[in-house]
Formats: C-alpha cells, sequence, structure tokens
C-alpha cells in the first residue's frame, strides 16, 4: 500500500486506498473522504508510517537547501542546549536567562539545519532586532510578517499576531520554526500558529517556561518537552554578571496606614463571609463574576484594588528611590513600577524619561536609543520593559512595584545581568511595604 501526505490549509491531508494503522492525531475528514491531521504531527505521522513499513508519496515540504554558516562560537552552556536539542530529534524549548545567548543557539541550529525557517516572536522591537541580526550573520536578505511588511523570504521573522493569520498558507514553506518567547504559544489563539505550521525542526526559546495556568503543557504537546535549562547563578560571574538582590522594606504613613487597613479590613471580612480564600484562581474568578450582581462583592473587589494601590505607591517608596538615585548617580538604573500613572509622577519628579503602554514607538526606541548611547543615564517603566523589547545595558534595577510572577522577576533582573566591561555587579533593589499584602506577593515571585 501507498500513502500519499500532502499539505492543505493548515494539515496533512493523508490518502490511501487500503485501511490504515492507527496514526497520531489522524481523523476522518467526511468532506473529502480522506484522513487529516494538524499539520504540528507532520513529523510524528511520517514516523509512524515508516514504522508500519509503508511507502510514503510526501508531497507535503519541498524545500531547498539553504547554504548558511555563522561565526558564532557557541560557549559550552550554549552547545550543550544546542546538542540535547537535536538529542530529541530537533524538537523542544530552551530554558535561558535573558541575557545568555538564547538567540545565538537558534542561529547555529539554522545554520546547521540549513532549510528553510520562521522565526516567531512577540513584538515588532524583537522583529526588528532579529532581522538585523540575520541580516548580519548571513548576508541575505530576510522576510518580514508584521508591521506593515508581509514579505516571505527562505528566512523570515514574523510576529506571533501576524504568524496566527499567515500560518494556514505558509504552514509549508518553511522546515524550522523557532518561537521566541514561546511561553506565548500557551495562549488559546496563538497555539493555531504552531498546528499549521508542518516544520518538523521545532525550537522554543524562553526565560521562563511555566505558565501558572499549566498552558505549557500545551507548548511541549506542539513544539517538544524542555530539553535544557541553566539557572541565573550558575552563569552570574561568568557569562553574566555578577548580581546583588537587595530587598528593602518601607513603612506606610500613619494616613496610608489607617487607609489601608480599612479597605484591606473590608476585603478580607467579604472573603470570611462569602467562604472564598482567594487561594487559587478559581475562586478570584468567582469573586469577580460575584462582583456584577452583588454590590457586596463589588465593595470588597474595589477595596482590595485600593489596597493595592496603597501598598505599592507609597510615599517612603519615593524616598527610598531618591537615595538610590543618589547613591547610583554614576550608573545606569532601569525603575520599573506596575501603574503607568505612577510612572509620569515619578518621572516628572525626578526627572526621568519615562516609557508606558501609552508612548508611542518613535518615541520609545528615541528615548531607548538615548539611553543605549548614554544621553540617559536612568529610565522608569510600567511593564512595557519587562520582555520583547530591546532593552540597553544597564546594571542596577529598582523595582517599585510588581506582580508575584517569578516571571516578571526574572524578566527585569535579566535586563541587568549582562556582562559589564569593568567586571562590575549588578543589583536589583525590590522596595516592599512592610505588614502588608505585599510582602507575599513578593515572596511568591521569588
Amino acid at each position: 500500500m501507498t500513502v500519499r501526505l500532502s499539505y492543505e490549509d493548515g494539515t496533512i491531508r493523508i490518502e490511501a486506498d487500503e485501511p490504515l494503522p492507527p496514526l497520531p492525531g489522524v481523523e476522518h475528514d467526511d468532506r473529502g473522504d480522506v484522513e487529516r491531521a494538524p499539520a504540528a504531527r507532520y513529523a510524528e505521522i511520517l514516523n509512524a508510517l515508516e514504522v508500519a513499513g509503508l511507502s510514503v508519496v510526501d508531497d507535503v515540504l519541498d524545500l531547498p537547501a539553504l547554504s548558511l554558516s555563522t561565526d558564532y562560537r557557541l560557549r559550552e552552556y550554549q552547545r550543550k542546549a544546542l546538542e540535547a536539542w537535536h538529542e530529541n530529534d530537533d524538537r523542544g524549548v530552551l530554558e535561558l536567562p535573558t541575557g545568555a545567548g538564547k538567540t545565538v543557539i537558534a542561529i547555529a541550529a539554522m545554520a546547521e539545519l540549513g532549510v528553510a525557517t520562521l522565526v516567531v516572536v512577540p513584538t515588532i522591537d524583537l522583529l526588528e532586532q532579529w532581522v538585523r541580526e540575520l541580516e548580519r550573520e548571513f548576508e541575505m536578505p530576510i522576510g518580514r510578517f508584521g508591521g506593515g511588511t508581509q514579505k516571505r523570504e527562505p528566512i523570515t521573522v514574523s510576529t506571533y499576531d501576524s504568524a496566527y493569520l499567515k500560518a494556514d498558507d505558509v504552514g509549508d514553506d518553511f522546515g524550522f520554526v523557532v518561537f521566541d518567547e514561546v511561553h506565548h504559544l500557551g495562549g488559546e489563539g496563538y497555539r493555531d500558529v504552531a498546528r499549521f505550521l508542518a516544520a518538523p525542526a521545532r525550537m522554543g526559546l524562553t526565560a521562563t517556561f511555566e505558565r501558572p495556568d499549566d498552558a505549557h503543557r500545551v507548548v511541549e504537546d506542539l513544539i517538544g518537552p524542555k530539553v535544557y535549562d541553566v539557572a541565573v547563578d550558575d552563569l552570574a560571574g561568568e557569562h553574566l554578571a555578577p548580581y546583588d538582590v537587595r530587598r528593602i522594606e518601607v513603612e506606610l504613613t500613619p494616613e496610608e496606614r489607617e487607609r489601608y487597613e480599612n479597605v484591606q479590613g473590608t476585603f478580607v471580612q467579604y472573603l470570611r463571609d462569602s467562604g472564598l480564600t482567594l487561594s487559587s484562581g478559581s475562586d478570584y474568578r468567582k469573586l469577580v463574576m460575584r462582583s456584577g450582581r452583588d454590590p457586596r462583592a463589588r465593595e470588597a473587589l474595589l477595596a482590595k484594588q485600593e489596597a493595592r494601590r496603597v501598598m505599592m505607591n507609597a510615599e517612603n517608596k519615593r524616598r527610598e528611590l531618591a537615595e538610590i538615585l543618589d547613591r547610583h548617580r554614576d550608573d545606569r538604573v532601569i525603575v520599573f513600577t506596575a501603574h503607568t500613572d505612577l510612572v509620569y509622577r515619578l518621572s516628572e519628579r525626578f526627572l526621568l524619561p519615562a516609557i508606558t503602554s501609552e508612548t508611542g514607538t518613535k518615541e520609545r526606541r528615541e528615548t531607548l536609543e538615548r539611553f543605549r548611547e548614554g544621553t540617559y543615564s536612568r529610565i522608569i517603566a510600567a511593564n512595557v520593559l519587562d520582555e520583547g523589547v530591546d532593552v540597553p545595558d544597564a546594571n542596577v534595577a529598582v523595582v517599585l512595584s510588581g506582580s508575584g510572577s517569578e516571571r516578571e522577576f526574572t524578566q527585569r533582573l535579566g535586563r541587568i545581568l549582562r556582562p559589564k566591561d569593568d567586571g562590575g555587579r549588578a543589583v536589583l533593589y525590590e522596595l516592599v511595604t512592610a505588614d502588608t499584602a505585599e510582602e507575599r506577593v513578593a515572596d511568591r515571585r521569588r
């Protein structure tokens, strides 16, 4: 029996004149009286047919070989990461700290495979960063899907949004796909990007793979499991800058304390009366849903938000920030907050260039370029510099407020870990309001 495989609109079409053995992900399609599977199952299907000893006519991929070379010399841990990926049949996720050279590993893999490659990234900034790097390394035109350009080349970089729209059209154009910040692939819509691509070779790159919603399990199914990881502390001092994390507790003012205790008390009392604990995300969702019809639930939710605002924007944090900025007047400093309005107040108070989600693309790039060239020695941002942006080197970070996310903390720490010319240490300050829920938040992210 001969089996014919072809690509069709994000699926593998399987035709045979006799019944087929069980194949991974394959279901019967009554519309065409053929068997189909998501394109992501292509490599598994080929392997299963080979094991079954069946003759295969494979019309899925017909890709030209690329002659690619790179001057990169991989560090030992980068070489081990690439070897672990090869050993898992060119599939899997690599988890390395920000600044550890994940891009270098992916480019080395492209050179070794020599096949058409799609790189998928979360932001336009990262798209342009990848394009610059690939053009410099391979000296060839690089395609783009995103930022107003839709041009395919043997090596193409796409945003997740553009890849979502185009994957079923270009799913048979690439033999290798790289997902940068691969944890984004766990999102409901973005999963289809990986499902519609037939590329057998798949690499995910991230600094923090696991997601609190367990959606990384879906990523493992589509890309492969985590095959290599290395911790920040394993690289600090040799490949990354040595660093210190200094947690500074500040007190609420008497007025802030009174306000915090009042609103926090309202919130806690509702939890006791309603039997909710918020120890799980499901209980928090219940509270949000109840707030639409229950005035007390709405009051509790607003009280929680107010308590968070008070503790994260404490006046003494601003005084402590002033001391840190004075202490590090000759250093390059990034200040992180969780609130846009606080960014603008501190920007005005300390004359800090500000970047928020409201900052236009041109202004953000100009600000970062001036920070890179030294015109600015410090900037302040609300979340937008956590990932997906090419941030110039700094050696001091100040976390004024944030979530309990380990990913957020790791990304912020990574912004100051690139090795320094003078071999100096990096330092991250965490400002935490004492005797409030922020202490638990800070513990969770650590």
